[in-house]
């Protein structure tokens, strides 16, 4: 076998596990198991389009700052609109999250929807490195008020 052939294959064989591990996630860029968040079933939309959502979360630690925020995607299309956001208390107990925002008057209705609730802290020294700490997806009923 000439030289050159098996330098390639010894650096296919000793690359290839380097970089399955640089591809893998930090082990701190994944939601523990006892970090929740959750949306309630029911959301509010305002003739004047004001939008509000709720649910609860719980997370741990964060050198950082850490936030709840949440997206609202209604009927066929696939464009989420995000729905305010604030700051999470990450001290391991359950806590309420609500999140307020103004959308285009009509452009959310009452009847079904799709949530995204994310709690994500920000941590790191110099450039801040996001952690999510907790990500769901609900399906729920946007009702006037």
């Amino acid at each position: 076998m000439p030289a050159s052939r098996v330098r390639r294959v010894l650096g296919t064989a000793v690359g290839a596990p380097l970089l399955l591990c640089a591809a893998a996630p930090p082990a701190d860029a994944t939601a523990e198991p006892f970090e929740t968040v959750t949306v309630d079933a029911t959301g509010k939309v305002a003739p004047d389009g004001t939008l509000t959502l709720s649910g609860t979360y719980r997370c741990l630690g964060g050198s950082g700052p850490v936030f709840v925020s949440s997206s609202l995607q209604q009927g066929d299309s696939p464009v989420r609109e995000g729905v305010g956001g604030a700051v999470a208390n990450c001290d391991g107990a359950d806590h309420t999250w609500t999140n307020t925002d103004k959308a285009a008057p009509g452009r959310f209705r009452p009847g079904p929807a799709r949530v995204e609730a994310t709690v994500m802290g920000l941590s790191g020294g110099g450039l801040p490195l996001p952690r999510f700490h907790a990500v769901t997806q609900q399906d729920i009923t946007l009702v006037e008020g």
